[in-house]
C-alpha cells in the first residue's frame, strides 16, 4: 500500500491558495482514481484509491500546515508503512510557477510542512513531490504570498501542474521514484 500525502491548510479560506496545491492535487487523485469520499481519520481526511493494482491512501491533514508530520506519523504507524511507500505533496517557493520537482529524500528547504514531517519521522528520506508557486513580488510578505490565491496568470501553469503532478504521482506507485523522477522532473515538453 502506498500513502500519497497533500498538504495544505484546512477551511474554505485556504482552498485556492498557493500554499494548498499540495490538497489540490490530492483532491484531482481522487477523482481520477474514482477513490472513496474522504473520511475523518489521522487528523485529517482520508480517501483510498487503486493505482493499477496498488491500493494507495489519499491524506490531506487538516493540522495545518505547520504541523502536518502528527497526521503523516498517525497513518503510518497504523498501517506499518516505510518511508519509502509514503509521498508529500507540497508548494515550493523556489521553482517556477507551474514547474514540478521528485526527490527521494532530503531537506525541508524551508518548507514547514515537510520539516514537520522530517520532525515527525526522524527521517528526512521519503519521496516528496514539489510543485514551483514562485518567489513573492518585492515588497510581499511570504505569508501573505503563500496565503493569497493564484492569479488568472499563474492559472495558466498550475492547473497543467496539477495534472502532470498526478501523472508523476501514478508514475511513482507503478514504477517508483527513480523512473518518475527521470520522466517528470525534466521541464514538460510544450
Amino acid at each position: 500500500m502506498k500513502l500519497i500525502v497533500g498538504l495544505g491548510n484546512p477551511g474554505r479560506e485556504y482552498e485556492q491558495t498557493r500554499h494548498n496545491v499540495g490538497f489540490m492535487v490530492a483532491s484531482e487523485l481522487v477523482r481520477r482514481f474514482m477513490g472513496t469520499p474522504p473520511t475523518p481519520k489521522f487528523k485529517g481526511e482520508v480517501s483510498e484509491v487503486r493505482i493499477g493494482s496498488e491500493k494507495a491512501l489519499i491524506l490531506c491533514p487538516h493540522t495545518y500546515m505547520n504541523a502536518s508530520g502528527q497526521s503523516v506519523r498517525k497513518a503510518i504507524d497504523f498501517y506499518k508503512l516505510e518511508t519509502e511507500d509514503l509521498i508529500l505533496i507540497c508548494d515550493d517557493l523556489n521553482l517556477a510557477c507551474g514547474r514540478i520537482r521528485l526527490r527521494r529524500g532530503g531537506s525541508a528547504g524551508g518548507q514547514k510542512g515537510l520539516a514537520d514531517t522530517i520532525r515527525h519521522l526522524g527521517t528526512d528520506q521519503y519521496p516528496r513531490l514539489r510543485i514551483g508557486i514562485d518567489r513573492p513580488p518585492a515588497k510581499w510578505q511570504v505569508t501573505d504570498f503563500v496565503l493569497g490565491n493564484f492569479t488568472e496568470e499563474e492559472r495558466t501553469n498550475i492547473d497543467p501542474a496539477i495534472s502532470r503532478s498526478c501523472d508523476a504521482i501514478e508514475c511513482w506507485v507503478k514504477e517508483g521514484i527513480t523512473e518518475a523522477m527521470t520522466v517528470y522532473n525534466a521541464p514538460p515538453q510544450t
